[in-house]
């Protein structure tokens, strides 16, 4: 009986070892990512918020140095010191930007020019925008990705393509920025890359699980670092020129003083009146000329028809075959001469004479 709770004492305590010494690993590989990651407040926001006061790892790579936590060592972010003794040389890192304005006669040729020179010298053309003021003159903007070692001589061919307006130059020193971000990658990786050897030799459940969590805790801070350090490359390889190009505004109209209108002004008026309404009364004749010559053809053509028809016959009357012909009053006969009248035989009183008698 003494003998099994021996061996089954010898096995929780062989197990607890083992757990115990999972737990150091890992407090291990945290003081280690601690102590490679910077206490810049530019960089980045997921390491400094946890709270842990990481050494000096920014000031030390500065001078080269870089601290080691729990027994484990750290990879350096430059060596502090050559054979000789003599410090490292850091290469700086700046972040160059420009913005540059000229006015040129040809605002397309002088863009043209400026995309050959970008691209001559082993970069590239980015954003452009192009707008045309109320005057009509057009405005052109494009931004210039230039390498560092060729900014000056694109600036300098740039600014003789037309007439200087304004120029602006910034030079940004990112070499401590850089050194360090570049210190914390090359930590964090470490750092990751011993959490993996960890989770290879786990074998309990628990362990393996907790080393899951803590590996992809520092996998995002690795990317992040990355992230931060792909771009800090990218703005401190390659220079930034913003190019505006400017037409010439037309010149302005210069406007007449007007005067007062004199005789020949007004004759001039009217004289222009008077060929507006003769043009306008032309048209009119002109326009009414077609239907003037088409009604008078029609009319002389219904004259001839009403001169050569056949007669009307006469309409019979009603209820007869016979056609109606119309009574005609016959003339009274032609009155006596007035000697007739009174002749030398006058006729006795109270007699007619036949003419009388007739009437």
């Amino acid at each position: 009986m003494t003998r099994t709770y021996g061996h089954n004492s010898s096995r929780s305590r062989s197990a607890g070892g083992r757990s115990a010494g999972v737990l150091a690993a890992v407090a291990a590989v945290g003081v280690l990512a601690l102590a490679g990651c910077s206490a810049d407040t530019e960089g980045s926001g997921a390491t400094a918020d946890r709270g842990v006061a990481a050494p000096q790892a920014a000031r030390d790579a500065k001078s080269g140095e870089k601290a080691a936590g729990a027994g484990a060592t750290a990879p350096s972010a430059a060596p502090a010191a050559g054979a000789a003794g003599k410090p490292v040389q850091v290469r700086q890192h700046i972040i160059r930007t420009a913005s540059l304005g000229i006015e040129s006669k040809d605002v397309q040729q002088t863009l043209a020019a400026a995309r050959s020179a970008a691209e001559g010298a082993g970069g590239y053309v980015g954003n452009e925008s192009t707008r045309r003021d109320d005057s009509g003159a057009m405005t052109s903007t494009v931004t210039l990705r230039v390498p560092g070692e060729k900014f000056d001589s694109v600036l300098g061919a740039l600014e003789g393509g037309g007439k200087l307006l304004h120029r602006k130059v910034e030079a940004q020193d990112v070499t401590e920025k850089v050194v360090d971000v570049d210190s914390r990658v090359r930590s964090q990786q470490a750092s990751v890359a011993r959490v993996r050897e960890m989770m290879d030799k786990a074998s309990a459940l628990g362990d393996v699980v907790m080393l899951e969590g803590e590996l992809s805790k520092r996998q995002a801070e690795l990317e992040a670092l990355l992230a931060q350090q792909t771009a800090l490359k990218d703005q401190t390889s390659l220079g930034t020129i913003t190019l505006e190009v400017s037409g010439k505004p037309a010149a302005p109209v210069e406007q007449k003083e007007e005067e007062d209108p004199a005789f020949t002004d007004a004759l001039k008026g009217g004289w222009e009146v008077f060929l507006t309404g003769l043009k306008w009364l032309t048209l009119v004749v002109g326009a009414v000329l077609p239907f003037a010559l088409a009604g008078l053809v029609l009319l002389a053509l219904w004259k001839v028809y009403r001169r050569f028809r056949p007669a009307t016959p006469p309409v019979p009357m009603r209820g007869t075959g016979a056609p109606q012909v119309w009574p005609q009053r016959q003339a009274a006969p032609a009155a006596p001469p007035a000697h007739a009248a009174h002749s030398a035989h006058p006729s006795p009183a109270g007699t007619d004479t036949a003419a009388d008698v007739q009437d």
